[in-house]
């Protein structure tokens, strides 16, 4: 594999010991042979012999090198065999091991992008397809929130970090163990198989404690498929041994972040502060004007930026255009939002509350609409609707007429809008995998069309009955395009 550092790593459950070391009477030969080997695996770049050698020199290389593992697991720093460090060696573990704080790969391969591709070949029937989407994207926004990268699901052909959950033998020449062992491995990036991401699929795959826990094992994989090593910071997603945290509210921890952003650097933000303005600075010319092409809507990946019913009709936006689907089925119009609504020039989120009656959300305002007009006295910052500062921009929208209520998400939380009062609910936020089981953690856009929920995120959407709360069947975005 060409460009690319083909170091296999795993993850694995298990709690390490950190107490006073209790002394073995005289290990065994069966508990030093597989000292040797795991020393040699997981130490030692040419391997150890062990003790029971006549070289006095193969004892210093099998003690000094016990001593760094012991060292690396908190462990009593003593070069002997003893209990605590055979019980550490017997459990099932990582494949690689690194130095203290956060590591990279030799040669610090990375991806030379700004967008990644990812696409998951084989999904795990512990979990609906719709809930592992929605965790291996979660997982990897760890990253693209810190660092300038994103990460972009495609449905067909080669991507940059393929996915699968298979067990055993799997064509990588690391086959898994089955289940309680090897949860998955990764490869650093690069070329052929660079960045690429198994999941055993004997495993439990679960959301919760209960099992391996795919957002939490996919996104410490993903931080060795985007470049990071092994930290010794036992606080660190990358830490070579699993623990269960909770996943609510989840940030990548500082040392897995810096050392990401010691690869890629950081993503820009809105906060950052800019430049005052130089008040003696002479007027520029003015940028000549630009007309970008529409989006492929008959694109398979297609994402929508906000999509909403206005008098009947589906309106779908993205980029900067909008296409319009006709209720009376007279087919697919396409404009530029500004040529329709002067002075918005994207939609975060839309919905429309009474017919005709429609409210767009751009970054930190929002704008009431009727018609094709926009209402007097409008943008009105977000506050205004009742939102608490910490919210910069909605995701998406939709209004349930037959309870009264706009759902409003941003994040992996929803607030509930009461129209006819013209107040939020108490009680909100709250986590949309819970309220809503069955769409996943975040949503990109929803409307509603003929009794159900559509909510999106990336390219896939789910078919929901809010009512029962239940997902009904998964689509693809494009399908709504009228695409052959």
């Amino acid at each position: 594999m060409e460009g690319a550092l083909a170091v296999k790593t795993v993850i694995i459950v298990v709690m390490v010991a950190h107490c006073g070391a209790v002394p073995t009477a005289s290990p065994t030969q069966e508990e030093l042979t597989k000292a040797q080997d795991y020393l040699s695996q997981f130490f030692s770049d040419v391997g150890v012999s062990a003790p029971n050698s006549v070289l006095r020199s193969s004892l210093d290389s099998f003690e000094d090198t016990l001593r760094k593992m012991q060292e690396f697991f908190g462990l009593e720093v003593t070069g002997k065999l003893d209990s605590n460090t055979v019980e550490v060696m017997a459990r099932p573990r990582c494949g690689f091991t690194d130095v203290t704080r956060y590591a990279h790969f030799d040669g610090r391969p990375k991806w030379e992008k700004t967008v990644v591709t990812y696409r998951i070949t084989d999904y795990t029937p512990d979990l609906s397809q719709s809930d592992v989407d929605a965790n291996i994207a979660k997982a990897l926004q760890l990253y693209s929130d810190v660092i300038p990268l994103d990460f972009k699901q495609i449905n067909s052909g080669t991507a940059d970090i393929m996915i699968m959950f298979k067990s055993r033998d799997h064509g990588d020449f690391a086959p898994f163990d089955g289940e309680g062992g090897v949860l998955a491995h990764a490869f650093s990036p690069g070329e052929g198989n660079g960045g690429d991401t198994h999941f055993d699929e004997d495993e439990n795959w679960t959301q919760t404690s209960a099992g391996a826990n795919l957002f939490l094992v996919a996104a410490h994989e993903f931080g060795h498929a985007l470049g990071l090593a092994h930290s010794q910071v036992q606080t660190a997603l990358m830490y070579p041994t699993y623990q269960y945290v909770t996943t609510e509210d989840y940030k990548l921890p500082d040392d897995d972040r810096e050392g990401i952003q010691a690869i890629y650097g950081a993503r820009a933000t809105s906060d950052q502060p800019t430049a005052k303005p130089d008040p003696d600075a002479q007027p520029g010319p003015e940028p000549e004007p630009t007309s970008e092409p529409p989006p492929d809507r008959c694109s398979r990946d297609l994402i929508f930026d906000a999509a909403t019913s206005i008098q009947g009709n589906l309106y779908f936006f993205k980029a900067g255009h909008f296409w319009r689907r006709s209720s009376s089925w007279d087919g697919i119009s396409t404009k530029k939002i500004q040529s329709v609504w002067p002075g918005i020039s994207k939609v975060d989120a839309a919905y429309e509350y009474k017919r005709g009656n429609v409210i767009f959300f751009e970054g930190d305002h929002y704008w009431g609409i009727r018609g094709k007009t926009v209402q007097p006295g409008y943008p009105k910052p977000l506050r205004d609707f009742g939102f608490p500062s910490s919210v910069t921009k909605v995701d998406a929208a939709v209004h349930v007429s037959f309870v009264g209520r706009t759902l409003l998400f941003v994040g992996n939380k929803y607030w509930s809008y009461n129209e006819r009062r013209g107040r939020m609910d108490g009680g909100y936020p709250k986590f949309i995998h819970r309220a809503l089981p069955g769409i996943g953690h975040r949503v990109d856009a929803v409307f509603e069309n003929r009794g159900n929920l559509y909510f999106s995120y990336g390219s896939r959407q789910t078919e929901y009955n809010y009512q029962r709360r239940r997902a009904l069947r998964t689509l693809l975005n494009y399908r709504w395009m009228d695409c052959n």
